[in-house]
């Protein structure tokens, strides 16, 4: 029976038709029953392609043939796919998708509909490329209560910092070098802004607390302020920067969400993380620590996700699967950023600037003064103790009058 069609013909849509064709015999007898991809939808011609035969460009057709059980939607971005996922689902067909921007804002609308349908909205290939994570967090896990998700959740991103610890490149070279390598777009904004990564983490925060947190309601900075000398004075004190997503419990029933670069102790393991490798660290009440690693990107580690949850639909035909959160707009859901505890590497530019440190020390109390190879006399670099994130403001505002504040980047 020909029951799967494929909604998009790029990178992870021929990868998924790949690796489905590739392993089908097993994927029939773990479904115990004949399944096939029926079509594959995309506005392109493909006519040099193995399955071009199955090639078709109107949608509608997907739709009102009653054979096809599960839509893959694999183009990206929110509209047609919105559209798309939308149509499908209202007819009973489960949606398997690899697009974070879509569950990260419309998720809560999609996985009503699919349970009001008795079909299935499933995603794990929007977070973490081939690393298994929706699921653990869905099934494994659910008999913890989450206190912390934080990961490095953008390959590119990470190929980038690493690239300037390694190797000792600017940030505006590596770059250049993940564009040639393929790990970057030719607008890299989303991922280099931390866009991509807090799409990410809004997935993960919904699912592990049970209501949509939106990426717009979440603080969100990136890499590209980052310089060799950051790198160099977190080097010296023990520190690897890595763009860091990260969701936890906040008083109230609220939570607190944040995405931006940190310093990570070299004690931890998402320190050691390199090139385009993602990793996702969850903290339970019950389990403790557990660390999620493997290629976050990718032709076949994503369909590898896709595949699976295809053979979780096919498997539940007519059966919904329990995975949900609430819809929340509710104002303050996700606490002001300025209002958590964190403590700040300060780097600042000022003539004579050890001079400054007695003011410094007052403003801060017990604060770390951290140095490297060759420091310009005009240049100090310290760690602040932890505290309100407005009040670390507050006094940099003051400083700012006697010094130019080079970066300031959150710790871990």
């Amino acid at each position: 029976m020909k029951n799967v069609a494929v909604i998009g013909y790029g990178v992870v849509g021929s990868g998924t038709v790949e690796l489905f064709e590739k392993n089908r015999e097993s994927i029939n007898h773990k479904v115990e029953r004949e399944c096939d991809i029926k079509y594959i939808v995309d506005l392109r011609d493909f006519p040099d392609s193995p399955f071009a035969d199955r090639m078709i460009k109107d949608y509608n057709i997907v739709l009102e043939d009653d054979e096809i059980e599960v839509v893959v939607e694999v183009i990206g971005g929110i509209n047609p796919a919105y559209t798309f996922t939308k149509q499908a689902l209202e007819r009973g067909k489960s949606v398997v998708t690899s697009n974070k921007e879509l569950v990260a804002n419309k998720g809560a609308e999609l996985l009503k509909i699919a349970h009001e349908h008795n079909c299935n909205y499933l995603f794990e290939a929007s977070v973490g490329g081939g690393i298994p994570i929706i699921r653990p967090l869905n099934k494994c896990l659910a008999g913890n209560e989450i206190e912390q998700i934080s990961g490095i959740l953008n390959g590119t991103t990470n190929f980038i910092l690493t690239k300037m610890i390694r190797e000792q490149l600017d940030f505006n070279a590596a770059l250049k070098m993940a564009q040639e390598l393929g790990y970057a777009e030719k607008d890299p904004t989303a991922d280099v802004e931390g866009e991509d990564a807090c799409r990410k983490i809004c997935i993960l925060g919904s699912l592990a607390y049970g209501k949509h947190i939106y990426p717009q309601s979440v603080h969100c900075s990136g890499i590209s302020n980052v310089t060799l000398d950051d790198v160099a004075y977190a080097e010296n004190a023990g520190y690897a920067i890595k763009l860091i997503g990260s969701v936890k419990p906040a008083d109230g029933g609220r939570v607190s969400a944040i995405v931006c670069p940190r310093l990570v102790p070299k004690s931890n393991l998402l320190a050691t993380v390199d090139g385009v490798y993602n990793a996702i660290s969850v903290t339970g009440d019950g389990v403790g620590d557990v660390l999620f690693y493997g290629q976050g990107a990718g032709k076949l580690p994503t369909a590898s996700a896709v595949v699976g949850d295809i053979i979780d639909c096919l498997k539940h035909k007519d059966r919904s699967l329990m995975i949900s959160w609430e819809d929340c707009h509710e104002e303050g859901y996700v606490v002001d950023y300025k209002s958590v505890e964190t403590s700040m590497y300060v780097r600042i530019i000022a003539e004579n600037a050890d001079e400054l440190k007695p003011s410094i020390s007052e403003m801060f109390g017990k604060l770390t003064y951290i140095e490297r190879k060759n420091r310009p006399e005009n240049e100090l670099a310290f760690i602040t103790p932890t505290i309100i994130e407005s009040e670390i403001d507050a006094n940099l505002a003051i400083l700012s009058h006697s010094a130019q504040i080079g970066s300031k980047i959150r710790l871990l």
